[in-house]
């Protein structure tokens, strides 16, 4: 007999503003705390140094957290010249140094090199696995590891300020997989120098965008009065990309029992079907049926 989840049932998103210091499975543990909540995950891994915006997917929006991590990202981060590190970001140990500084001009001339579609080595000190065996568990074992090369997506990318000889603040949107770490690492070589991330903050991740954002503290007090609480997201968030398609009533039923249904005169493709106002689940139409892919247990 399974065991009986703990928590009270919550469906929908929460856009959380992560502070430094707490790792995305701390966010999760933490937001399941505060609103006893049964089911909870995050969509894409921010690093315990890093801040912004943490989407959590509670109950049933589980189910969406793949069409959230699919979504483009924006950044700002801050690079630190003149230091390798070996986690390519401020919490490790300095291996090399240099005493170029790049220009402003400098930094303006290569940073088209960086945009589209590029290659990137990802930093040791990641959650990759490697034979199995994540890669940071690895790198702090001593061992020497050969990360792949991976292709990713950048789409832009901008040179904000200038705050002193030592740092300079970019921003960037770029696609799925992409390491802010490795991409400051490899902008400083190519400047002929090395550098290191000594702040990042994530400030978009697809529909969720900063300024709409709670922290963790901000949640524990609206929470308090559950009723009144309007940061709840509904599930369909996550799916602004995917057209909506109301079906009848019967239709309803039978998608919920995970059988198909007709869908004449409609474009192939992936569908959230709706009862009304209560997304049933995704679907995908194939030569005028309807296929449940996902349904949602509302």
């Amino acid at each position: 007999m399974a065991r009986k989840r703990r928590g009270i049932p919550i469906h929908g998103w929460l856009n959380i503003d992560k502070d430094a210091g707490l790792s995305s499975a701390q966010v999760v543990g933490r937001v399941k705390r505060i609103m006893n909540a049964a089911k909870a995950g995050h969509a894409g891994t921010l690093d315990p140094f890093a801040t912004g915006i943490l989407p959590i997917a509670l109950g049933e929006a589980t189910k969406t957290v793949s069409y959230i991590t699919d979504d483009s990202k924006e950044y700002r981060f801050t690079a630190r010249w003149g230091e390798k590190r070996n986690t390519d970001d401020i919490e490790g140990e300095i291996e090399a140094t240099s005493d170029i500084r790049p220009t402003r001009e400098d930094i303006l001339n290569i940073l088209p090199s960086f945009t589209g579609t590029i290659r990137q080595y990802p930093p040791a000190f990641s959650a990759i696995k490697i034979n199995g065996e994540r890669a940071y568990k690895l790198a702090r074992a001593g061992q020497d590891i050969d990360m792949p090369e991976r292709e990713v997506r950048i789409e832009s990318l901008s040179l904000i300020e200038i705050v002193d000889t030592e740092h300079a603040i970019f921003e960037v949107t770029c696609g799925k997989g992409t390491y802010i770490r490795s991409l400051a690492r490899d902008i400083a070589v190519k400047l002929g120098t090395v550098a290191h991330l000594s702040a990042l903050r994530r400030i978009r991740v697809g529909p969720f965008l900063e300024m709409d954002a709670i922290s963790l503290d901000k949640l524990a007090k609206l929470w308090q009065c559950p009723a009144e609480f309007e940061g709840l997201l509904p599930i369909t968030t996550a799916l602004d990309d995917i057209p909506a398609l109301a079906v009848t009533e019967p239709q309803a039923i039978r998608l919920r029992h995970g059988n198909d249904v007709a869908a004449p005169n409609q474009a192939d493709g992936f569908v959230c079907a709706m009862d009304g106002n209560i997304p049933i689940g995704i679907a995908k139409i194939e030569a005028d049926r309807m296929y449940p892919v996902r349904i949602f247990n509302l």
